[in-house]
């Protein structure tokens, strides 16, 4: 059986995506509307993902308290943390769950064929068949509840996202992050908080919460990502006979609207927290924050993020440089934000005095204004294009699986109702700025979004002392009143149902409940590992060991070099060495320039020192 063979789905478009060495496929489910996208391919490390387009309309974090909850346990496998006695018995490579400001994912992988299957049915079973409206208990633990120890204790508010978000809100980067977004679009989902604002998750009822998951968590409204080397077909068909065929289609106003632009840039400054015993001088976050255009924009899309690189991050980056060199805060920040559907660009000055606004505006826009009308090096340019693409065809995300990257980055424009693979077939647009880059695009982009944009905000985020102390006082007195407007019954129950809730948590789930929690046996499990391939040859005296493989194109070289030679006190020194090399002036470059160099001829240079005990002689 293949794809093509189901009656369920129909195919809305398949290409092979040469970027990934995969074949996409999008498909309908009819019956529901579920979309779906497969990327099929020889990588063993399987990726499924479903998710939900979840704007908010508020900031009760109702998302957020949602994405907690659906894991509390459901009808196939109603135990009350069943990630954590899945984990016991699976050999995942990634399990997670993520709130992002409009939508909500469950990414799961593995590269055992069982192990995954397991997982595809406790997410799909989790999003779909919560225990939410069976155990009110889950959005109190979760989300937020009242608590009182007795009829003479205060009246305290509690709950796990509720905490979490209170810390969020503590730092001064998660408070610019917070305003920097509901300043930019005062009119649509992005100006509510979707992980949900300390002060207005209490205003959040169950009803409400129930009535989110009837909206927005049903097939009509899901996105299903399958990525890796396994039978498709299979998995398609399963997840319509067990899941997908037991709903029918359902209208679902989940659409993200665009914020009309603004007619003049906005102003604002907002504070956060600090005690008497830090210093509020050089504690100023200083931003100015611009919206770029959309995610449906590939070009575009991809040179701001070339454009952050050659302004911000690379080593000497001309704006970071400039902003330092004026004694203009302690470090420079900054980041073009996409994943949304209208993208900004910020450059932030960290530990700034805000008497520095307007000396900090001048550098910005002076540089920005300097390099619009002079040009940006062109080799800073080619470099930061080369650095990206290598990025790109690396796809080393570190501890997380390439399929779940290439599975979140095609959200950023399926999610809005165009092609899952815009993104994905990246080679197209590099060819494209690698050209534009020599006929002044970029400070054509510099002039239109960065200088002559009005739909922009500067956020100032200034300390304010004692100010959670302040914030607790008057939510302790709030309470205080909340509690003396309780007949002594509401009380009486209150204590209860604070008793109720410990009782809830601590009680663990039941043997026959565990034992429906699907583990893998070692009979499912290799007892052999993957084998390396690879050749040994002598070249010029020198060892020589070639992997061939699929690497997008990427030769990997390394070098090593034996330490044997350098006295045993000495290896410190070495560590030192390495720690410099590539960040200090050489017999040919100046640092800038050597950096521009290595990204212009290579995905970069990374040197390291390892050290080995005695083998023969532990």
């Amino acid at each position: 059986m293949t794809v093509k063979d189901l009656k369920s789905y129909q195919i809305l478009n398949e290409k092979h995506v040469k970027e990934l060495n995969s074949d996409g496929i999008l498909l309908e489910h009819k019956k529901t509307g579920a979309r779906v996208f497969l990327l099929s391919n020889d990588d063993e490390n399987k990726v499924f993902c479903i998710g939900f387009r979840t704007p908010p309309s508020d900031s009760t974090g109702v998302p957020h308290i949602m994405e907690h909850s659906v894991l509390c346990g459901s009808a196939k496998f109603p135990v009350k943390d069943p990630f954590v006695e899945l984990v016991k018995g699976s050999l995942n490579t990634f399990l997670n769950a993520m709130t992002y400001p409009d939508k909500t994912v469950y990414p799961v992988a593995s590269c055992n064929d069982k192990d995954f299957q397991n997982l595809m049915d406790v997410y799909m079973d989790a999003v779909l068949h919560p225990n939410i409206y069976k155990e009110e208990k889950i959005f109190r633990q979760e989300g937020w509840h009242y608590e009182m120890e007795s009829a003479d204790s205060p009246i305290t508010v509690n709950g796990v996202v509720y905490n979490e978000m209170k810390g969020a809100f503590s730092s001064p980067e998660g408070v610019l992050d917070r305003y920097t977004q509901n300043t930019l679009y005062p009119d649509i989902c992005y100006t509510h908080e979707s992980g949900g604002a300390p002060e207005v998750i209490p205003e959040l009822t169950y009803e409400d919460f129930l009535n989110f998951h009837r909206k927005f968590y049903h097939p009509s409204n899901s996105f299903i990502y399958l990525y890796g080397n396994m039978d498709m077909a299979e998995k398609l068909d399963w997840l319509d006979r067990e899941y997908l065929s037991h709903y029918d289609r359902q209208p679902v106003d989940s659409e993200i609207h665009y914020q009309k632009p603004f007619d003049a840039p906005k102003d604002r400054e907002i504070f956060y927290p600090i005690t008497e015993d830090e210093p509020e001088d050089h504690a100023t976050y200083l931003s100015v924050n611009t919206v770029v255009g959309d995610d449906l924009d590939p070009i575009l899309y991809m040179a701001f993020q070339i454009l952050e690189y050659v302004l911000l991050d690379a080593p000497g980056a001309i704006l970071k440089k400039e902003l330092i060199s004026a004694g203009i805060g302690q470090d420079i920040l900054g980041s073009y934000e996409n994943g949304i559907l209208q993208p900004y660009f910020s450059v932030v000055a960290k530990n700034a005095n805000k008497e520095q606004k307007g000396e900090f505006l001048s550098v910005v826009k002076g540089t920005l204004r300097k390099l619009a009308d002079q040009g940006i090096d062109k080799k800073s340019l080619l470099a930061g294009l080369n650095y990206y693409e290598f990025r790109y065809r690396e796809a080393d995300y570190g501890s997380a699986p390439k399929g779940l990257m290439y599975g979140l980055w095609s959200m950023d424009s399926w999610l809005y109702d165009a092609d899952p693979m815009l993104h994905l077939q990246y080679q197209k647009t590099f060819d494209y700025l690698k050209k534009a880059a020599q006929e002044g695009y970029f400070e054509q982009l510099i002039k239109d979004y960065l200088l002559d944009n009005p739909h922009e905000a500067v956020v100032i985020v200034s300390p304010e002392i004692d100010l959670t102390a302040r914030e607790d006082a008057e939510l302790a007195e709030r309470l205080a009143k909340y509690k003396d407007s309780l007949s002594s019954e509401q009380v009486k129950a209150l204590v209860k149902e604070t008793a109720e809730l410990k009782a809830y948590q601590e009680e663990p789930s039941t043997k026959e409940d565990l034992e429906k929690i699907p583990m893998l046996g070692r009979e499912d499990i290799k007892r052999q590992s993957e084998p390396f391939s690879y050749k040994v040859k002598e070249e010029e005296k020198t060892t020589v060991v070639h992997s061939p493989m699929f690497t997008s194109g990427i030769a990997y070289i390394k070098l090593l070099f034996d330490m044997n030679v350098i006295p045993k006190e000495d290896l410190p020194y070495a560590s030192l060495l390495k720690s410099v090399l590539g960040y200090v002036d050489t017999e040919n470059f100046a640092y800038r320039d050597l950096t521009s160099e290595i990204h212009l001829n290579s995905g970069g240079i990374n040197l390291s020192v390892t050290s080995y005990p005695n083998l023969k002689n532990s």
